[in-house]
């Protein structure tokens, strides 16, 4: 087993063979050069992850041209060859010298391009990466009325520039690492060095060498090993499509983690607040983000009290509703054989699965299915007298309310929840809700993300520093002018702060 590049370079070919051993997409092609001293030459590369036709254009058709063997390039001695090389025979903007076997095998596999040269015990390394690229769209899941249409893919070198076209500072610092035995997979961790946290860097980087795992597929399978609480049905790192996103978080101390072959991208720490919002607020006015922000706030409420409440105020507390609504409901309910939590359960499974097929199926057939799939299993539930009408408006609320919470990893944690609910106000009403509340209350102000509170600025947490400007309501851009408290920055001041007029 060679660990270092051998002089003979068949030698260094049969090794290579041997280690990618019945894999057809690895291409070798042998390269004689020269009149009388003929030179020997191999090129080894990975069809479909290299550029082959660059590599043809710029380095094969280079060498074996006669204009450069008349140079006398290459009737160098092997010692001076590779330097001649390295200097003018190879067109390549990245190259360099390896002579480590496993680091060239890695680096073959991530699409580089392999140049032995007999009797030199060292490969050059040939920036080839040319695989195929889905393109830069529009984020699918993060939609904007107003505000760039770009998001990222699945190639991590393309997500990085994204940020640097956003980012134009020397202090952007990105560093390079792999997770994955057998993936190698390609993580880049982001953070702007004089304001990011050093601890929070190094915490970071900590989790992640500390993942010993055969493959890191997409970012969620990494999200998933370095949150603190993997327990927790509530997530504890934010993610993201939008590079815009990412770099606003950047800018205000917190770190991105890229995932090669994820168009998500992570960052931490993550709280409620930032959960909560979208990147919207801050291309409209403050007015609007307010508004908005609070109809979120809203919409968690809807999405988790909603069918609880309805059993408590149904089955236990009628008497806390007007008379004529308590008419209302009565008259609804007074063909269901079943009570209201039986009810509730089976509604909003039922909402569930449509949710699900409509997820399953792509295009217009999952959305036709989401629409007529609740159309006619809700009206042919009231008139087979299975749930009430007001059972039907509480789902559909319900539904929208979830659809309203920017994360989709908090909605789904709610729409888990408001299960946990409707089970606690079938059993004790109110009284139910008010111990699920307490308990989730409990819940959240215990978990952290990176060593911050979860729950903060709510919590307490940077109230000094402003940051309330910046969660329930969303003030003008004039008065944030501090970075947020939470993410503990080195320079908390981000601009000019105005002046009052005196």
């Amino acid at each position: 087993m060679l660990k270092t590049v051998s002089r003979d370079i068949e030698q260094n070919i049969d090794y290579l063979k041997i280690r990618f051993k019945d894999c057809d997409d690895i291409i070798y092609r042998r390269l004689e050069v020269g009149d009388e001293k003929k030179k020997k030459f191999a090129f080894v590369l990975i069809d479909g992850l290299a550029f082959k036709d660059q590599l043809s254009q710029f380095v094969i058709e280079r060498l074996i041209s006669e204009s450069e063997i008349d140079e006398g390039g290459l009737d160098a001695t092997r010692e001076e060859l590779l330097e001649y090389l390295m200097k003018e025979g190879i067109a390549s903007a990245d190259i360099k010298e390896e002579g480590n076997f496993e680091t060239l095998i890695d680096l073959l596999l991530s699409g580089e391009t392999l140049f032995f040269i007999d009797g030199v015990d060292k490969a050059i390394v040939i920036s080839s990466r040319g695989w195929m690229l889905r393109g830069i769209n529009e984020p699918q899941t993060e939609t904007v009325v107003r505000g760039p249409r770009d998001g990222f893919e699945e190639t991590l070198r393309v997500n990085t520039a994204l940020i640097r076209r956003r980012i134009k500072d020397t202090r952007l610092k990105i560093k390079m690492t792999k997770v994955g035995r057998r993936s190698q997979t390609d993580v880049a961790i982001l953070y702007i060095e004089d304001i990011a946290d050093d601890n929070l860097v190094n915490e970071v980087r900590r989790r992640i060498d500390a993942i010993d795992i055969d493959a890191v597929l997409d970012s969620s399978i990494l999200e998933h090993l370095i949150e603190d609480n993997y327990k927790s049905l509530f997530p504890q790192i934010d993610n993201t499509e939008r590079p815009d996103t990412v770099a606003a978080s950047l800018y205000e101390g917190r770190v991105a983690i890229i995932v090669d072959n994820s168009p998500f991208v992570l960052i931490v720490p993550a709280t409620l607040g930032t959960l909560l919002q979208s990147t919207e607020d801050y291309y409209s006015r403050w007015t609007e983000g307010t508004l908005l922000r609070l109809v979120r706030f809203i919409a968690v409420l809807l999405a988790l009290l909603s069918p609880s409440l309805y059993i408590a105020f149904t089955a236990y507390h009628p008497g806390l509703l007007p008379t004529r609504l308590v008419y209302y409901v009565g008259a609804g309910r007074i063909n269901v054989p079943f009570p209201a939590v039986i009810e509730a359960f089976i509604m909003e499974l039922t909402m569930e699965l449509i949710r699900q097929a409509g997820t399953r199926i792509s295009g217009p057939i999952g959305s036709t299915i989401g629409i007529v799939g609740g159309l006619i299993i809700g009206q042919a539930a009231v008139e087979a007298g299975i749930v009430s009408n007001l059972m039907i408006i509480i789902v559909a609320i319900t539904t929208i309310a979830t659809f309203a919470i920017p994360s989709y990893e908090l909605g789904s944690a709610l729409r888990i929840c408001k299960f946990g609910f409707i089970f606690l106000s079938g059993i004790l009403g109110l009284y139910g809700i008010m111990i699920g509340v307490i308990l989730l209350f409990s819940h959240l102000v215990i978990l952290n993300s990176f060593g911050i509170p979860l729950s903060s600025p709510y919590s307490g947490l940077g109230i000094e520093q402003g940051d309330l400007k910046d969660t329930f309501v969303k003030g003008p851009v004039q008065s944030l002018w501090q970075r947020p408290g939470f993410t503990k920055p080195k320079n908390i001041k981000r601009m000019k702060r105005e002046k009052k007029n005196e």
